[in-house]
């Protein structure tokens, strides 16, 4: 099965994991280069099916996890004539597209194709317009620049942050005057986040937009002022993609200048999306109820739907269904085993399973008990399969030490924990937040979906997933995911006596007497561990630019998990599960 969306007849398909109300150490819970140009009318009916039994059931009623969230779910059931109408909309947003001459017309297209999560649809023509503006920005204003900028950069272009110099006097501060363009200031703000190491230009345009934005806001209309605080609360680099398409979508209706129809094909693209996710999301489900480990394994975590949304963070374009669905089974996995860890396992289990896990093969599971017996097989079998399937979709046949190794190295990091809670001697911050990479599952992700999405599987780039350290891509993605993990269930490690944490650690290190304090700080590491990642962006020497997009995915997923008690933009899980994928858009 690929990674594309073609034909999902899923019926026939066979950290630091995902923590999002948890109380265990793990927090996370192809060559696809495809150009979805509307010729391919074939991939535009296959992707999304139009029609479905109206009385199938979604979820078996046994799994009470998702019931949990979801009481009665419903698919939503695409009439044959939506099927059309979505096709012509297509269509007639590609022609503007390409006939637009107006630079600022296209730019702000693109930039609401984008937001609307309908931009996948023309990739081929938003990259012929991006080569365009890549040869030379347009000789345009301060919105415009900041807009072209922004761009140019999410999509993986090199262009510099130099292309703001004639805003900035001889001191390199940006003129004075510009600061009545508040249009042109959300721009640069937006743009701002894109900064990597050393670009002070883009350092000196966040605290200028910030300051003068703030001092804007009592002037601004309704409307206005409500995407400036949306702005300064969680700028549009930051946010998850498919949540993002959602609120935006809600807000366009409400822009008194929204093109009609192009508000209606992001209606009708969401609901078929999300039609997508349930199909998907039942094949998780009848997986892990066939896999039969919490009936099993009585205190295992039952939560597909959590390791679900997780995926859908990390991978939100349609054309890698396959992709979310493999990924969503390893997670699922790797929660029963951290249960095992923190919750479950006796010290000289553990260390037996940690052996077992070292070995990897059949033979070294007869020493295990039985309930860690049934979980290594688990691990070994889905495991397998997943190279099985790489090698039927891209030919690689030697991925089984990659994605063991990423396991083994997992496994080590929870046994280090175990012996830290057991009396061992306890962490300073860096080996906390190092080990905690490798236990928030995030190495094993990224390395997984690496193969999985088949795409920069070049022999040099392999190499780098054996040679440790790894990528300083995947370990800045996984230490932003282990702090905002750390931020949003600090109270509750300590509750349950957790010997090791954060914001325990670095107050003690700090010499910190104030948690405000600590959370402060740490949120200032994030924001240095972004730009690391935007370096990943603009290096001549970076990974594929698809794997770079999961890493920075994985970093936004992680704030959208954990950044929810005191944030109005998102309010709790429960309620973006309910409106990914079960709540269509009328």
């Amino acid at each position: 099965m690929d990674c594309t969306m073609r034909s999902i007849s899923l019926s026939s398909q066979s950290s630091n994991g995902i923590r999002i109300s948890g109380t265990a150490r793990s927090s996370f819970p192809c060559r696809i280069n495809n150009r979805y140009s509307l010729g391919r009318r074939n991939f535009i009916c296959m992707s999304l099916p139009t029609s479905l039994p109206s009385a199938t059931p979604l979820i078996p009623a046994e799994n009470d996890a998702l019931y949990k969230y979801i009481r009665q779910p419903v698919i939503v059931t695409p009439e044959d004539d939506e099927g059309a109408k979505w096709i012509e909309l297509v269509e007639k947003t590609q022609r503007e597209l390409q006939r637009s001459r107006d630079p600022v017309k296209t730019l702000k297209l693109v930039d609401k194709l984008q937001r609307l999560g309908i931009a996948y649809y023309l990739e081929d023509d938003i990259n012929t317009i991006l080569d365009r503006f890549s040869d030379g920005l347009p000789n345009e204003d301060f919105f415009t620049t900041a807009l072209c900028f922004r761009l140019l950069r999410d999509n993986g272009y090199k262009i510099g942050s130099d292309v703001f110099l004639k805003f900035m006097d001889k001191n390199k501060k940006f003129k004075e005057h510009l600061a009545e363009d508040t249009v042109g200031l959300l721009s640069l703000y937006e743009a701002s986040y894109m900064g990597a190491n050393g670009e002070e230009i883009l350092s000196e345009a966040m605290e200028f937009t910030k300051t003068h934005l703030r001092q804007s806001i009592p002037q601004l209309g309704p409307q206005f002022r409500r995407q400036v605080v949306d702005a300064l609360e969680l700028p549009r680099h930051l946010r998850m993609a498919r949540l993002e398409a959602r609120r935006y979508i809600e807000e366009y209706a409400t822009e008194s200048e929204h093109d009609p129809a192009l508000l209606e094909l992001a209606r009708l693209d969401y609901n078929k999306v999300q039609l997508q996710h349930q199909m998907e999301l039942a094949e998780i489900t009848r997986w892990w109820k066939q896999l039969g480990l919490v009936e099993k394994l009585s205190f295992a975590r039952n939560r597909p739907l959590e390791c679900f949304l997780w995926t859908v963070g990390l991978l939100p374009e349609p054309k890698y269904s396959s992709c979310r669905i493999e990924l969503a089974k390893t997670i699922s996995i790797l929660l029963v085993i951290d249960d095992i860890f923190d919750t479950y396992g006796k010290m000289e289990e553990l260390v037996l399973f940690t052996d077992a896990i070292q070995r990897w093969d059949l033979e070294a599971m007869e020493s295990l008990p039985p309930y860690m017996k049934i979980c290594y097989m688990a691990l070994y079998n889905t495991t397998n399969e997943i190279c099985y399937k790489i090698l039927k979709e891209y030919g690689l046949s030697s991925v089984v030490p990659y994605l063991k190794s990423t396991w083994i190295d997992m496994i080590e990091g929870f046994m280090v924990e175990a012996n830290w809670f057991n009396g061992g001697d306890g962490p300073n911050l860096e080996e906390y937040i190092e080990n905690g990479v490798s236990t928030a599952g995030s190495y094993m992700a990224l390395v997984h979906i690496f193969f999985l999405i088949g795409e920069g599987g070049t022999n040099e780039n392999i190499e780098k997933l054996l040679k440790k350290p790894y990528p300083k891509l995947f370990s800045s993605a996984g230490r932003i995911i282990r702090l905002w993990d750390d931020l949003g269930t600090a109270k509750e490690e300590e509750e349950r006596g957790d010997l090791a944490s954060c914001m325990r650690l670095l107050m003690k290190e700090k010499n910190m007497s104030c948690e405000n304090e600590g959370r402060k700080y740490v949120l200032k590491v994030i924001h240095s561990l972004w730009k690391d990642l935007n370096d990943e962006v603009i290096s001549t020497n970076a990974m594929p630019l698809a794997i770079i997009k999961v890493a920075l995915n994985m970093a936004r997923a992680s704030q959208v998990v954990y950044k929810h008690e005191e944030d109005s933009y998102f309010s709790s899980v429960d309620n973006y599960v309910q409106s990914l994928f079960f709540t269509p858009i009328n």
